[in-house]
């Protein structure tokens, strides 16, 4: 099909829905999910309603980069099947207007947040929009192997972002959380790239089980999971959380290191272990940023 007579299809029957689709909701989630601890965890108070437009201005900048990643990405994601069902790969909506959506949301997004916490929560908003769209998904996820490891650095900033909106600063404690996202992240895709590696090399994708093979992506899945264990305490080390996230954090990060530890002794043929650890690792970071709520919520510490 070509680009002329899908942007004819997709001006008849593109909707709503696909355009909320073009903002990846369930990546959103995730997004929200975190800054909003970020903004539970963060010392000072702001007013409710300040709070919740602050969080919709993080969301709709999630969702503007999933659209400009779309925009951008639609090459990649005919070829792969897990992808070719996204709006503008499957027709329903022109590239040019998913990219004018994204933009224009992006712009939405920060001077909202600009308008409702501080300049500084904007700024973090914009940079993570920045280095998601122009350096992960233009330079870094067709140039190198190291993709997902640079790039998870967008996907890691939104508790630092929604730390920024409550108190107006970005301090140690704020980091600690993007590090464990940023650590949490290779070891997360990568387990989703070797059970989906066939899809990466029609796209011509260098993820590492395509780059450097399956065996060396399991050794890497295994030695950032064990550095992810360790670092998911720090929280506690540092003041943040109390004794209730350290029993939890020692847990799920001892289970993430058994996941993986069953990825690396896996058959040559058996993807099972991967797609265990995948679905395990979404369960972890929910859960693990989950008690810090908790925490917070039952005054289990202040």
């Amino acid at each position: 099909m070509s680009e002329a007579t899908a942007n004819m299809r997709a001006r008849d029957i593109a909707g709503p829905g696909d355009y909320f689709d073009l903002l990846k909701p369930r990546v959103m989630s995730l997004v929200i999910f975190t800054a909003f601890v970020g903004m539970a965890a963060a010392p000072g108070s702001i007013h409710p309603a300040l709070a919740a437009i602050s969080l919709l201005a993080i969301a709709v900048g999630a969702g503007a980069s999933g659209a400009l990643n779309m925009w951008w990405d639609a090459d990649i994601d005919a070829v792969m099947t897990r992808t070719a069902g996204r709006p503008v790969p499957a027709g329903r909506v022109p590239r040019a207007e998913a990219a004018a959506f994204g933009w224009f949301l992006s712009a939405l997004a920060v001077a909202l947040l600009a308008l409702a916490s501080n300049y500084l929560a904007a700024g973090l908003l914009a940079f993570t929009i920045f280095f998601y769209v122009v350096i992960y998904s233009m330079w870094l996820k067709r140039s190198t192997p190291q993709n997902i490891v640079i790039g998870g650095a967008a996907g890691a900033l939104p508790p630092v972002v929604g730390w920024a909106a409550v108190s107006g600063a970005a301090p140690l404690d704020a980091w600690v959380l993007f590090g464990i996202i940023f650590l949490w992240t290779p070891p997360h895709f990568w387990a989703l790239a070797l059970f989906k590696k066939g899809d990466y090399e029609r796209a011509g994708v260098p993820m590492m089980p395509v780059v450097k093979g399956v065996d060396s992506t399991r050794r890497q899945i295994f030695a950032y999971s064990i550095v992810l264990a360790l670092a998911g305490v720090a929280p506690f080390l540092i003041g943040t959380t109390g004794y209730l996230y350290l029993v939890a954090a020692g847990a799920l990060g001892g289970y993430f290191v058994y996941a993986a530890w069953k990825v690396l002794r896996a058959a040559p043929d058996d993807q099972r272990p991967a797609v265990h650890l995948f679905k395990f690792s979404i369960l972890y970071l929910f859960a693990l940023f989950a008690v810090i709520l908790i925490e917070r919520w039952t005054g289990l510490h202040g």
